[in-house]
């Protein structure tokens, strides 16, 4: 498997990925004027075409077959061209203490705190392809990117991720607060949502402080809570360091997570190593490596020997990768050292 920039000869298997991923999967609309748009702009990000407040970096997952199962991407920077909105759940503080009364209600505060971070969002990875080191390979590929190009990038990253919607596509957070001030159920607020007019939904949501008490218990239940699918990617990102602060998507509720970029392991850890062909064996470490190029980024993971400045990888390795023995990758475990003790 490998990580590489999304073409435009892709867009079928996105659009196959897109009506895989089902309702409330925002930035990937089963749209293909939509999706071939993106594309494009992707194409022109990896060039260099774009400032920071417009990039938009896409990758694909590609087997040894040269068929694509799964998505990811980073942003250059939200809230710069139009307003970026999410909820912080507060606290409220009531008392009478002449009756003896006294409490503590968590509200919800509507912001635009994260404005000019960069985001890492898009990530859905085919259910067949859920095995091995690829959830993994396919989430973290990102934030290697990020520790070669890191002047492209905010001083945090944030993770805004899917939160609760059932079978039908209903959220009980949207339909309990959403729905009474856009009129529109959660599908519609969704597809507008991914078509680029979430700052348009948002403005028309009240800027008062909002008390979780008024909510139905459905929904005050899945406030800051991911959807059953995207646990596994929290849990990922929770390992590298990302954290849950109280910031919570307006839509769904789902937990908005982030990280400094200098506390995220894989940033901070990985190295400049010169790449070397020979044989690792099965006790070698599984890395994620990095071939340190922009517009023909290459990432993938595979087992490898740490000798000195050198990373000893076989040679198929290195033919994913398109380097020759000599050229320098930048490379990092692919699991902390715990987990690697873990794994073995």
């Amino acid at each position: 498997m490998i990580v590489r920039p999304v073409a435009i000869t892709d867009l079928p298997s996105l659009l196959d990925l897109a009506r895989c991923a089902g309702p409330g999967f925002t930035s990937l609309p089963a749209n293909e004027e939509r999706l071939a748009h993106r594309i494009r702009w992707a194409q022109r990000t990896f060039a260099g075409q774009v400032e920071r407040a417009d990039a938009d970096y896409l990758f694909v997952l590609e087997d040894d077959d040269r068929q694509v199962v799964g998505i990811s991407a980073l942003t250059g920077a939200v809230g710069l061209r139009e307003p970026w909105y999410n909820y912080r759940v507060g606290v409220t503080v009531s008392s009478a203490p002449e009756l003896g009364i006294q409490r503590q209600i968590p509200t919800l505060f509507l912001n635009n705190e994260m404005t000019g971070q960069s985001e890492i969002c898009s990530l859905f990875l085919h259910p067949a392809q859920r095995h091995g080191h690829n959830g993994r390979l396919l989430s973290l590929a990102r934030l290697l990117f990020v520790a070669e190009f890191s002047q492209l990038f905010g001083e945090k990253l944030i993770a805004e991720l899917r939160g609760h919607a059932d079978e039908h596509g209903c959220s009980p957070f949207w339909d309990s607060l959403g729905r009474h001030f856009f009129q529109k159920d959660f599908a519609y607020a969704d597809q507008l949502s991914g078509m680029g007019n979430k700052s348009f939904i948002a403005e028309l949501m009240p800027r008062q402080p909002l008390y979780t008490c008024l909510l139905t218990q459905q929904a005050q239940a899945v406030i800051g809570r991911a959807h059953p699918n995207t646990e596994p990617a929290l849990r990922i990102l929770g390992a590298e360091g990302f954290s849950h602060k109280g910031y919570i998507d307006i839509f769904d509720g789902g937990p908005v997570i982030e990280a400094p970029v200098s506390n995220i392991r894989s940033i901070r850890d990985s190295q400049s190593l010169v790449l070397a062909v020979g044989s690792p064996n099965e006790q070698a470490p599984v890395w994620l490596i990095h071939n340190r190029r922009l517009e023909n980024c290459r990432v993938t993971s595979a087992r490898g020997h740490h000798d000195g400045h050198s990373l000893i990888v076989d040679r198929l390795t290195a033919k994913r990768l398109q380097v020759q023995p000599g050229d320098t990758v930048r490379a990092v475990p692919l699991l902390s050292q715990g987990r690697q003790a873990v794994a073995a």
